[in-house]
């Protein structure tokens, strides 16, 4: 991976980030905990967890629906040019990760 694409990446999860906050109705906590790019930049998945988890569902179904909205706002502040396509999905490995941690406490 380029540094480019590195720089765009971190962009692109800070923009989720401020994005989601700014638009959710704050029934759950949505945290951005990665994203990646492919087919050269014209498509980028976006990570997130949501805490309480029983909201996860509501939470990516919300992020869903403004998949269009959030890449206007790409558009308006970044200057990218080429602006991906996005999508989001719920962050398995950071779940997995919480799971050995909760079963290597007990």
């Amino acid at each position: 991976m380029s540094i480019q694409d590195e720089k765009i990446i971190e962009l692109v999860k800070n923009l989720a980030a401020k994005f989601l906050q700014h638009e959710s109705n704050l029934t759950s906590m949505i945290t951005v905990t990665g994203a990646d790019l492919r087919s050269k930049g014209r498509e980028s998945t976006i990570f997130i967890t949501v805490f309480p988890t029983d909201k996860e569902e509501d939470a990516l179904q919300f992020a869903k629906r403004m998949r269009s909205d959030f890449r206007d706002y790409v558009k308006e502040n970044s200057r990218m040019r080429t602006i991906p396509f996005f999508d989001f999905e719920i962050d398995l490995g950071e779940k997995n990760r919480q799971r050995i941690d909760e079963l290597s406490n007990q």
